[in-house]
């Protein structure tokens, strides 16, 4: 079944055939010109006598004595003489025609209309142009606006990370690919302007925010695992650009855990963490009800993502205030990741955005788990 559009066929070109002109291998009387389902291409491919292929495009590499004429080359007189030298009566090749976009500029148009604040383009050829993070940063695409330039002709294609990605400076987050020799100057100016007009992609760059963290302790607990979590965490952190306060160890206790907010809060923390030494049942447990005696409020209790369940959101003033789940002593992905990235991007992290983190929240499961998920 077909999606409504007409499928992929092949027009007669007259007066291109055996006489010198272009010739599937199939068909020996005449050339074929492809059509697609949504804007005509009047690009011409198929074999061609080598003596007349000066100016086509050559359809595969070819290998010659001491040297390699490469897919996509624009064939000169020299390649000619090169080619009927090593005996190659025929070659598959390409001619452009008026109405076509040469792969390369087609590829580049799409991609500079693509362009947004905190991405820089590279032009590696064959047709390919590549999309890279400017700076680290979280990579945000809307599926729809990539969906809508995919759907313009089938000779042109863009591929992109996943929504939310976390980048590095330099990272490639995107990738535009015309599939053939050229694409339809038509259909690339509608591409584009698709992408103007839906800014499909942009880059919510890395702030370097100073973060607290409060490590609570009860009887048993090793101090090696405080030791681990802290260092942990101002890995994760650095990893985001931002810094981390000298940790605050306190009694697992509502009132210790609030005065030590306080005091991150008073060095200037713009981010409170508090990994406590049992993990939160509730929200009116110890941990979220030292956030809500140090003056604030939470926010939002559990995610939809594992490991990372039993988040808990909170915030005092303007500051975002988590109590970190277990799975956050593990320097593995897991959902404290998802949401640190957001904030530190200055993208919204409230109930909603958590709640939208299901499709994708099944994050692979690290080793040494104390409650690994079975089944």
């Amino acid at each position: 079944m077909f999606d409504g559009a007409r499928p992929p066929v092949r027009e007669r070109v007259e007066g291109w055939g055996a006489h010198g002109g272009f010739r599937t291998p199939a068909h020996s009387d005449a050339g074929w010109r492809r059509t697609s389902g949504r804007f005509a291409r009047a690009l011409i491919f198929g074999e061609i006598p080598t003596a007349s292929a000066a100016g086509t495009i050559l359809a595969h590499t070819t290998q010659l004595e001491g040297h390699l004429l490469r897919k996509g080359r624009v064939l000169q007189p020299a390649d000619i003489t090169a080619l009927q030298q090593a005996g190659h009566a025929t070659i598959l090749a390409a001619r452009l025609e008026p109405g076509d976009l040469a792969e390369d500029e087609a590829a580049r148009k799409l991609a500079e209309a693509l362009r947004a604040s905190g991405l820089v383009l590279r032009l590696p050829g064959t047709g390919r142009a590549n999309i890279l993070a400017e700076t680290a940063g979280l990579f945000r695409v809307q599926a729809a606006g990539v969906d809508a330039i995919n759907a313009v002709d089938d000779s042109i294609t863009l591929g992109t990370l996943a929504d939310a990605t976390p980048v590095r400076k330099g990272e490639l987050v995107a990738t535009v690919k015309i599939i053939p020799f050229a694409a339809p100057a038509a259909a690339t100016d509608r591409a584009c302007a698709l992408a103007h007009e839906a800014a499909p992609l942009r880059l919510a760059p890395f702030q370097p925010l100073l973060a607290g963290l409060v490590l609570t302790t009860l009887p048993g607990l090793k101090a090696g695992l405080i030791e681990a979590t802290a260092a942990v965490m101002r890995t994760r952190i650095a990893r985001l650009t931002g810094s981390l306060l000298p940790p605050v160890v306190c009694a697992h206790d509502t009132v210790p855990i609030a005065h030590a907010l306080d005091g991150l809060l008073a060095q200037g923390a713009r981010l409170l963490l508090v990994a406590g030494a049992s993990a939160v049942a509730d929200r009116l447990d110890v941990a979220p009800a030292g956030i809500v005696r140090a003056g604030g409020e939470i926010l939002h209790f559990g995610m939809p993502v594992d490991p990372g369940n039993l988040l808990c959101l909170g915030r005092i003033g303007t500051v975002p205030a988590l109590v970190l789940p277990g799975c956050a002593r593990s320097p593995a992905l897991n959902g404290i990741d998802l949401v640190l990235a957001r904030l530190f991007a200055g993208e919204p992290a409230g109930a909603s955005e958590i709640r939208r983190m299901g499709v994708g929240g099944l994050v692979k499961e690290f080793s040494g788990r104390p409650a690994p998920r079975r089944g």
